[in-house]
C-alpha cells in the first residue's frame, strides 16, 4: 500500500469515530482545505502581507503568556517573569501593529474595505480551530 492509500484509510477510519458535530466541522474545514484560498497572494507583495497578517506567537509562547497573565493576576510573578511578561506583551502589540499595517496595504491592493477582509482573515482562522 502507498502511503497516500494508508493515510486516506487512517482518515477514513478517524471520521467514522466522529460525532455528528464534529463530522460537520472536519467536512467544513475539507471543504475549505480543497478550494482555492480566497487570500492567495496573486504576487509577491500581497504573499508578504498576508504572511504578516498570518503571523502569531508560537503556540509554547501563547501557552506560555497565558500562564504569566494568570499568575500576574494573583500577584505572583517574580521580577524575572514579570519581565518576560512585558516582553511577551510588547511583541504581541508589535504583531498586532504590524498586522493591522498589513491588513490595511492588502486593503488598499485589493480595493477592499478594512473591516471586510479582516473578517475574511477572522473566518479563515476560525474554520482552522473548527474542530
Amino acid at each position: 500500500m502507498t502511503p497516500a492509500t494508508d493515510i486516506r484509510r487512517r482518515a477514513i477510519e478517524l471520521i467514522e469515530q466522529l460525532s455528528e458535530e464534529r463530522l460537520s466541522a472536519v467536512v467544513q474545514l475539507l471543504e475549505f482545505l480543497s478550494e482555492p484560498s480566497k487570500f492567495a497572494a496573486s504576487n509577491p507583495i500581497e504573499l508578504a502581507l498576508v504572511e504578516v497578517i498570518q503571523r502569531r506567537l508560537t503556540p509554547n509562547e501563547q501557552k506560555r503568556l497565558e500562564e504569566l497573565r494568570k499568575r500576574g493576576e494573583w500577584g505572583e510573578l517574580t521580577d524575572m517573569e514579570h519581565e518576560e511578561l512585558i516582553t511577551y506583551e510588547d511583541q504581541l502589540e508589535q504583531l498586532r501593529v504590524e498586522r493591522l499595517e498589513a491588513l490595511m496595504e492588502l486593503a488598499r491592493l485589493r480595493n477592499m474595505d478594512l473591516l471586510t477582509l479582516n473578517r475574511q482573515f477572522v473566518s479563515e482562522s476560525q474554520l482552522f480551530h473548527a474542530v
